[in-house]
């Protein structure tokens, strides 16, 4: 039998104080960046680009963990797997190309984050870091566990996070001084990035059984909503619930199975897109570092 996520509740399903928090933190963006910049001496206010950037980076951040998508993440891997890649391979991206230079340049200044900084965003550290923690977060004991607690799961997703932020950080840095890599070397280290992902989906879409409790065991699942249903809710709706496939036409295998290939065919397409864009970049670029034709050819008399 199929129900309704609508029985959850409007707090499980938007999440009204996560949205105020994210009010503002956008609110801080602008008077900051804005009204407020003169404080920081003579800066200026952020691009039309940046703005874009910033603010969608927040509305996408309330979509997929203040919207349904976060409740749904707790009932189906599919739609964890949307969240994953939102989170962690697009939201990153907006967040740093959203900021002006100079509020990063004095943040990453700051005498305690300096040194942390200049380590974690070294390539091979930042790239081997990331995909580690994230294909290490998907191994069923650990996956089970974040979903147990609620410190657990809020502080993976805050450290995924940041980690994220430094992997991407070689890619897409905005500062002339931390854009060191060559464009080929960028779509390598994205390559790279794809390749350790790829694995771990691929555990997932050829398991012959359901990996993770959160799923498929009612007891463990029931904990799991816990996370993002308000307690009393989930009390009065105990006794009607009895799993996550109570909410899909899916079995936890096959969605399962699903959450692997949609986290490997989004990461693709997400990735081929940065990928364009290095490339193009750097295109144009070698375009303009060739001497152009001169308007005319020196006459010259035979």
């Amino acid at each position: 039998m199929w129900l309704d996520i609508q029985i959850f509740g409007f707090r499980a399903l938007w999440s009204p104080y996560f949205l105020i928090f994210l009010v503002v933190l956008a609110g801080i963006y602008f008077i900051y960046t804005g009204p407020q910049r003169s404080r920081f001496g003579n800066v200026e206010r952020p691009t039309r680009n940046q703005q874009i950037f910033f603010y969608s980076g927040i509305l996408l951040l309330y979509l997929v963990k203040g919207a349904p998508v976060d409740l749904l993440a707790h009932i189906m891997m599919s739609a964890h797997m949307i969240q994953m890649a939102i989170l962690y391979m697009v939201i990153p991206i907006f967040i740093i190309r959203g900021l002006p230079t100079w509020s990063i340049e004095r943040f990453i200044e700051l005498p305690i984050i300096k040194p942390i900084i200049k380590f974690f965003t070294q390539p091979l550290i930042a790239l081997a870091i990331f995909n580690s923690l994230f294909s290490m977060y998907h191994l069923p004991t650990i996956f089970d566990f974040s979903k147990q607690s609620q410190v657990a799961h809020i502080s993976i997703t805050i450290i995924l996070f940041i980690f994220a932020i430094f992997m991407w950080w070689p890619i897409v840095t905005p500062l002339k001084s931390h854009d060191t890599l060559n464009p080929l070397i960028k779509m390598g280290y994205l390559l790279g990035s794809i390749l350790i992902i790829s694995i771990a989906c691929a555990l997932m879409i050829f398991a012959t059984k359901s990996l993770y409790s959160a799923y498929s065991s009612e007891g463990a699942w029931l904990q799991a909503m816990s996370l993002c249903v308000p307690s009393d809710v989930l009390t009065g709706l105990s006794g009607e619930l009895s799993g996550a496939e109570m909410f899909s036409p899916l079995s936890a295998q096959e969605d399962q199975q699903l959450g692997g290939i949609i986290m490997m065919f989004l990461q693709q397409i997400i990735y081929g897109f940065v990928l364009a864009w290095i490339f193009f970049g750097w295109f144009s670029k070698k375009n303009m570092s060739i001497d152009p034709m001169p308007d005319s050819l020196p006459y010259s008399n035979k």
